[in-house]
């Protein structure tokens, strides 16, 4: 069975990995955010960032969050620079999804060790956007 997004999901989980090599643990959240994105250009992705999102409920528009970063238009990415994923950001990132017409989202950790979440949400689940 195919993964959702495969084509983009594989290079986003090594283009992190690379990332994290070579900066390591301890910056801000926005340097990682902008290595991200200078890798992601390299390597073919395209990777805009803090994308304004309008969060619905019942048809309304109640809210608008940024996403970190939204790649080839089709995923979702929530990073953090902490030394764990906490339940807390799965929840962050398992909203956006519910709240958004993007099925598939990653939770990235530049921690001390690098760690990620890969997250669906179908569509079909929420009736889409």
């Amino acid at each position: 069975m195919e993964l959702k997004c495969a084509e983009t999901t594989g290079p986003l989980i090594d283009l992190f990995f690379s990332v994290h090599r070579t900066l390591g643990f301890g910056f801000l959240e926005c340097v990682y955010s902008k290595a991200m994105m200078i890798a992601g250009k390299k390597t073919g992705l395209d990777i805009r960032s803090e994308v304004p999102i309008n969060v619905y409920f019942e048809s309304s528009v109640i809210g608008q969050f940024k996403a970190d970063l939204i790649v080839n238009n089709s995923v979702v990415v929530e990073l953090k620079a902490c030394r764990a994923i906490d339940p807390e950001h799965e929840a962050q990132l398992l909203n956006y999804l519910k709240t958004t017409s993007y099925e598939v989202g990653f939770l990235f950790n530049f921690g001390p060790t690098a760690r990620y979440k890969r997250m669906v949400f179908d569509n079909v689940r929420k009736g889409q956007r």
